[in-house]
């Protein structure tokens, strides 16, 4: 059989990635903190940058015009989409109402964490000075070191007269409930029947795993499967899967979180209130100001092909894409966090209650970008406003639509209930019926499971717990 040899010619596009557009890319998702080591290292290995004390365009300091530097272009290659290199992290794995990102940044202390969750918490003042103490006695592992009398006692040198042990103690339970799940147990047994606690009912085995937690940790680290088995009255089988079920557990649940990270963030962006309005702009403090060196770049010689001379030439291009692209993440930021802002006037005027429902497409329609870059634009970027420092992925919460075609923000839903919730007498809490019908009143409709759950997430315990804590 003879094969023919034939000529096809076939026409199509293929996206690409220039360097520089992937350098503009990695900018853009750093945090300020980590944008400026990444500053200080280029200004320690490229010879032609150099920091700016004067406040201006990042480009404004360049040398007089030089003829070769034409080769380099004065925009940044766009010629494909943050998602063709950079998956989206941010983005949701489905449909529906898309991501929810009412949440704490990673990386943060446990000791963070755990104020974050108590700054969510139903408690009075006398509880709260009484939990806040609790907290600082947390260790990095995130067992309870000290004592509850001694706990007690320092309390009532602190003004909490007549505090009693009783008090303490209902105080810790509530505690006990934060996550991560085991935080607060005063001993490893305790720590791992507050996990075992939070399994559902039907976990094969629970009842075994529970008891062998209780009275026989000491005989499972010493591995003696001969008791166990006849205490416990299980097989192999059976018990190889109650032992791996407490392995499973974690004996250190604090650990996951990092001593050493800090609440200090540096804001990218200021909302401030004038004359004019509400203006947002870039915070002049966050970033150092970079310019060309002028003495270095004043050696280079237009049509000299000297290793000496392409040396100097190479560096100030690699310093004129950097300044480029700092200060294409710049404009990028300035403008999706005024578009934010812009619709969030009512959170700056109002606080939480006033929050509008906002997602990602919103925001990506309206300043002609991808959803993906806005997504790493509101990553670890923060706003200073006079409510305090927000991450701007703060700002963007699913929508709860209303029979009637109104829309509401799960992050206001969410305000009201803890209004509703710290405002009710103490002796009759509100069950989340009665939270249905007080949000129907106020023109918000929400099923009694929607109200179960945002009052989960913000660790407030349900109306019969709250009572019998009261």
């Amino acid at each position: 059989m003879a094969m023919k040899a034939s000529l096809q010619l076939r026409v199509g596009t293929q996206l690409t990635m220039t360097p520089q557009l992937q350098q503009a890319i990695a900018l853009l998702q750093l945090s300020t903190l980590d944008l400026r080591q990444e500053i200080q290292q280029a200004l320690e290995a490229n010879p032609m940058l150099e920091l700016d004390d004067g406040f201006g365009e990042q480009a404004a300091s360049e040398t007089p015009a030089d003829d070769w530097a034409s080769e380099i272009p004065s925009e940044l290659s766009v010629d494909s989409d943050w998602s063709d290199t950079y998956q989206d992290l941010g983005a949701p794995a489905g449909g529906g109402e898309g991501p929810d990102f009412e949440r704490q940044a990673e990386g943060q202390s446990l000791q963070s964490h755990l104020a974050w969750q108590l700054a969510m918490t139903d408690l009075d003042e006398r509880q709260r000075h009484i939990a806040e103490s609790l907290i600082d006695a947390v260790d990095g592992a995130g067992y309870l070191t000290q004592p509850l009398d001694e706990l007690r006692d320092g309390l009532r040198g602190q003004g909490l007269e007549g505090l009693k042990s009783r008090e303490v103690e209902q105080v810790l339970l509530r505690l006990q409930q934060f996550e991560p799940t085991g935080i607060f147990a005063r001993d490893l047994r305790e720590c791992l029947m507050l996990q075992l606690a939070a399994l559902p009912d039907d976990t094969p085995l629970l009842p075994q795993a529970r008891r062998l937690v209780r009275q026989f940790l000491e005989a499972l680290a010493a591995d003696d499967r001969r008791l166990l088995r006849r205490r416990l009255g299980l097989d192999d089988d059976a018990l190889d899967a109650v032992t791996a079920l407490v392995r499973s557990l974690d004996p250190r649940p604090g650990s996951r979180y990092s001593e050493s990270a800090s609440d200090y963030v540096i804001p990218d962006l200021v909302a401030r209130h004038d004359s004019r309005g509400w203006q947002v702009e870039l915070n002049p403090e966050a970033l150092p100001r970079l310019r060309i060196q002028p003495d270095y770049a004043a050696l280079i010689r237009r049509a000299d092909k000297s290793q000496d001379n392409q040396f100097l030439k190479d560096h100030l291009q690699e310093a004129r894409w950097l300044m480029k692209s700092l200060s294409s993440r710049n404009d990028t930021l300035l403008r999706v966090g005024r578009e934010i802002m812009a619709r969030q006037l009512d959170f700056l005027e109002q606080g939480e209650e006033a929050m509008r429902p906002l997602i990602l497409a919103d925001i990506a329609q309206a300043v002609e970008m991808h959803e993906s870059t806005i997504s790493r634009v509101t990553t670890q970027k923060f706003i200073h406003t006079p409510r305090g420092v927000f991450e701007l992925k703060y700002f963007f919460s699913s929508q709860v639509s209303n029979g009637d075609g109104d829309a509401h923000s799960s992050t206001a839903i969410r305000a009201r209930i803890r209004k509703l919730i710290q405002e009710e007498p103490p002796r009759k809490p509100l069950s989340d019926s009665k939270l249905v019908a007080l949000l129907e009143e106020a023109g918000i409709s929400v099923a009694r499971r929607t109200i179960a759950k945002y009052r989960e997430a913000m660790g407030i315990p349900s109306s019969s717990e709250r009572k019998r804590l009261r």
